[in-house]
């Protein structure tokens, strides 16, 4: 019985941890949707990510840095590696903004799968960055992944080079981002990670959003897509640090792909795009490819811990 009751309480701990995940990653895909939003109504990129890093620390600040100390007995801004933290967070923030800029050109659904390919990337430099042992299979996932990538970016496929160059940088930008993150989360809180990300990139921000600011004044519309930002960020990186604690990283990571679904609605709901039918299989490439390996890399580590 007791076998039996551990096993329904793993059970559900997974679903939880799935239904956070999709949920912080869905909510996401609103911050990604506002995001573009202003910045086709004129919005300079570093505004749109001053306001979205400011409101999301000002709500870490007053919500999970409190819980975190009583929970810990320690500042939230402690760290075993604080330049590390630095680092990855200014890098986060250039992240951020070029992603932003990919928006700007490229239809909701379409930017979002390129982005998709950062895991790729990861998987790709990990032997050499993160010291993680090489298999064909990851290889292979890679292979396939970079095939989907071309279809999306193929030349008349509706993506200017403009675009085309944005995805990919943004790919390999997060990749980075993704490769700090893990060193980081190996000494650090995820909670420790998260605030360091929007504590440097408000005051980043707020150093560089003098030169970039709009001389408009925003409409209530675009006051409250420009609060929504910061609104959606927290909730929605809170919900996936969440998922965290209830499942593992290699038992979620196919559920990651879910988000397309997300973004494909949001772009056709608010800017009446979809994607063609080759850029829809291209996508489907990238989703399948990193799935794929997700659901390899989770077996194989299955049999390992029970050798």
């Amino acid at each position: 019985m007791p076998l039996l009751a551990n096993r329904h309480t793993s059970h559900r701990q997974l679903w939880l941890g799935i239904a956070c995940l999709v949920l912080g990653q869905w909510t996401l895909s609103l911050l990604d949707t506002a995001g573009k939003l202003l910045a086709q109504s004129g919005y300079h990129v570093v505004m749109i990510a001053w306001m979205r890093y400011s409101l999301n620390t000002v709500l870490m600040a007053v919500t999970l840095a409190p819980w975190y100390r009583r929970r810990t007995g320690k500042s939230i801004l402690s760290s075993h590696r604080p330049r590390l933290q630095v680092f990855r967070a200014l890098l986060l923030l250039v992240s951020t903004l070029v992603f932003f800029s990919v928006l700007r050109i490229v239809p909701l659904a379409e930017g979002t799968a390129m982005n998709f390919c950062a895991p790729l990337v990861v998987l790709a430099v990990s032997p050499w960055l993160l010291g993680e042992k090489s298999y064909p299979s990851r290889w292979l996932a890679v292979a396939i992944g970079f095939i989907g990538m071309l279809v999306v970016m193929r030349p008349g496929g509706g993506i200017s080079p403009a675009g085309v160059a944005l995805g990919a940088a943004s790919a390999v930008i997060f990749a980075g981002v993704s490769v700090l993150s893990r060193k980081a989360n190996k000494t650090d809180p995820p909670l420790v990670t998260l605030f360091y990300g929007g504590l440097v990139g408000m005051i980043a921000s707020s150093a560089a959003v003098p030169f970039f600011w709009v001389a408009h004044m925003p409409t209530i519309r675009e006051w409250l897509i420009l609060a929504s930002t910061g609104v959606t960020s927290t909730i929605g990186h809170y919900f996936v640090n969440s998922a965290y604690k209830h499942a593992e990283a290699s038992m979620l990571t196919p559920f990651f792909y879910l988000q397309i679904i997300s973004a494909a609605s949001m772009g056709w709901l608010v800017f009446g795009q979809l994607p063609d039918a080759l850029t829809g299989i291209g996508i489907a490439v990238i989703c399948a490819s990193g799935a794929g390996i997700a659901i390899v890399e989770h077996r194989r580590a299955h049999r390992a811990a029970l050798a």
